[in-house]
């Protein structure tokens, strides 16, 4: 049976999705490399905040170069930095170099600060922020722009202070909403299982760095330098190589959620489709149940409606190191095959059914010899 190379496109928010079949050999083509722009908060003049006497500035330079040279040695990623040293650069300069690159993804990366000893790492995205919480972080960010020469200009008369300023924030990446907020799921959850971190949640704020890309965009809070323990920790260089190590790794996830390449059989087509059009009415089947086949992949993704573009009824089912994911769930085959057009309408283009007895993957056209239910 000839092989082919199945396109998994995986997008945890809203796109997740199979391309078409096609021959390896066919496609000789290089794969574009997967662009990361890297920006570290503050720098020059601007130290961000000072908790317990830290500098924001170089804990997150440290860690962003770290996590740099982890992605710099993987060949398919493409590292792109806002700053490498302690200079000063502008928010709209920021968004600039990542659109300039036609980046994929921009992270940046920020140490929180509060008068309490309130502790924990959190992942934004651009969005209305929830709560006076949320635009106090934002606002403080935000805020770096009145060190600007000319910020009005730059920024279309934005005030850090108001409110009313960060609605008109929201609209330029509502499109890449779902993207980032995969993105910043899995930040979040390996600060939480890998290091222990206390997880503050993803949250959305308006933050300006993040309004200036066209591309899904995180702003990370490693955690609060205010706090005693937990600034020595990020001020450590322990603690700012695991934190890039763990940042690393969800973007590595995330990267290979979207486009990761598996080589899989096609099924044999040939004596199903003779077994098929024996089938007439809505015939159901003794023993037999079919699911729709719409995503193959390493990743272990929630079955949950908005990471499959809206579908529910969903299952999963690992084979070795590949998850695959399914639709549906019936053991009439007239529904199932109502279900494929159901998959194929939301994006999922290379659906196929396949067919379980007793919780056993078997050859579709098999089940399709079994005998009907009567009814």
């Amino acid at each position: 049976m000839k092989r082919n190379i199945v396109y998994s496109i995986f997008l945890g928010g809203l796109i997740f999705m199979l391309a078409s079949f096609q021959p390896f050999q066919n496609n000789p083509q290089k794969a574009k490399k997967f662009v990361v722009v890297l920006d570290a908060g503050h720098g020059g003049h601007d130290p961000g905040n000072r908790g317990n006497g830290y500098k924001e500035k170089e804990i997150a330079l440290n860690v962003v170069l770290a996590i740099g040279e982890k992605l710099e040695k993987d060949p398919r990623f493409k590292v792109v930095y806002t700053r490498k040293t302690d200079e000063f650069i502008e928010l709209h300069e920021r968004g600039k170099i990542a659109n300039k690159a036609n980046a994929d993804l921009f992270v940046s990366v920020h140490c929180n600060s509060h008068r309490s000893q309130a502790y924990g790492t959190e992942t934004f995205v651009l969005g209305l922020h929830a709560n006076n919480e949320n635009f106090n972080v934002a606002k403080n960010e935000n805020s770096v722009i009145l060190l600007e020469d000319n910020y009005e200009a730059n920024y279309d008369g934005f005030d850090p202070n108001s409110p009313e300023s960060i609605i008109g924030l929201t609209l330029m990446q509502e499109e890449y909403l779902d993207q980032s907020l995969t993105l910043a799921s899995f930040v979040q959850n390996r600060f939480k299982k890998a290091l222990d971190r206390k997880s503050r949640g993803v949250k959305q704020a308006g933050f300006v760095v993040l309004h200036q890309t066209y591309m899904p965009s995180v702003l990370i809070e490693l955690g609060f330098l205010t706090n005693n323990n937990e600034g020595r920790y990020l001020n450590s260089k322990a603690g700012q190589e695991n934190m890039a190590k763990s940042i690393t790794t969800s973007i590595i996830d995330y990267k290979e959620s979207l486009d990761a390449i598996y080589y899989v059989e096609k099924p044999n087509t040939t004596e199903t489709s003779q077994t098929t059009a024996q089938i007439e009415g809505d015939t159901v089947f003794n023993d037999i149940t079919f699911k729709v086949q719409i995503a193959a992949g390493t990743t272990d993704i929630a079955l949950e409606p908005f990471n499959f573009n809206g579908l529910d009824q969903l299952s999963k089912k690992k084979t070795g190191d590949l998850f695959k994911y399914y639709f549906g769930n019936t053991s009439n085959y007239t529904m199932i095959q109502e279900l494929k057009d159901i998959a194929v309408s939301k994006g999922f283009d290379s659906s196929f059914v396949v067919a379980f007895r007793n919780n056993e993957l078997i050859p579709l056209a098999e089940a399709l010899k079994a005998t009907p239910s009567s009814h």
